[in-house]
């Protein structure tokens, strides 16, 4: 099996994003918004793997739709998680950077997946 980077993109930010939540939830005692967090940003890889293993081209492409929104979900939880001061600029850098790029690569992906069908 090749590698596909946006597999492997998706689940390394799902690690992230789980020990990101325990942050939060351990040290920062948030309970709320890091569920949503925990909850979007590890359903981005889960429907990226259903989509890879859909039946159909439409469903390929009606998954990874839902990868897109959830990565859009993700990007306004951690924005919104540094603008209350739960976490720092230099705590959301890295990690939005990587969401951002996810969001590329799937916006990419579904245009061609589009195109091609």
């Amino acid at each position: 099996m090749k590698n596909n980077i946006i597999q492997e993109k998706s689940f390394d930010f799902a690690i992230r994003i789980v020990n990101l939540y325990k942050y939060l939830k351990e040290d920062k005692k948030e309970y709320v918004l890091s569920k949503q967090l925990l909850r979007s940003g590890t359903s981005i890889g889960a429907n990226i793997e259903e989509g890879i293993g859909g039946q159909s081209k439409k469903d390929f492409i009606a998954k990874l739709q839902i990868s897109l929104k959830e990565t859009r979900e993700t990007h306004y939880w951690l924005r919104l998680l540094k603008a209350t001061d739960y976490l720092t600029e230099n705590e959301t850098k890295n990690i939005l950077t990587e969401c951002e790029d996810i969001r590329n690569i799937l916006t990419a992906i579904l245009k061609s997946a589009k195109a091609n069908s």
